[in-house]
């Protein structure tokens, strides 16, 4: 299905599934901070700012504005690292899965459209 797709389409379908997220009442996340939650929700675990900040290639204060953002949505949460005291670890939240899951929906639902236009 997606490797017949061309740039185009792909860039239609991203395009539709954020227009979709923007017209829902929710948070209108940036592009940062949908990068780190993703990362959160599908690499292996613990999660730490310094490891975040490495795997995306930005700054630790970037990566700390964006878990603020997150952490007040209740996207993610931030924990005591039990290994370090002087650390945290990022971890993820139902509230958080279930955006994930919604925005998931809405690529799928914009492909299937796609599909049948």
């Amino acid at each position: 299905m997606l490797g017949n797709l061309s740039s185009q389409q792909i860039l239609e379908i991203w395009r539709d599934s954020l227009v979709e997220g923007v017209r829902r009442d929710g948070p209108d996340l940036t592009a940062r901070q949908l990068a780190l939650m993703l990362t959160v929700y599908l690499k292996p675990l613990p999660h730490t700012v310094r490891r975040l900040s490495a795997e995306l290639n930005i700054g630790k204060p970037a990566v700390t504005r964006a878990l603020d953002a997150l952490t007040k949505f209740s996207f993610l949460r931030r924990i005591p690292d039990p290994d370090d005291k002087r650390s945290v670890q990022v971890q993820r939240t139902v509230k958080g899965s279930i955006y994930l899951v919604e925005y998931a929906d809405r690529v799928v639902e914009s492909i299937r459209e796609m599909d049948q236009g």
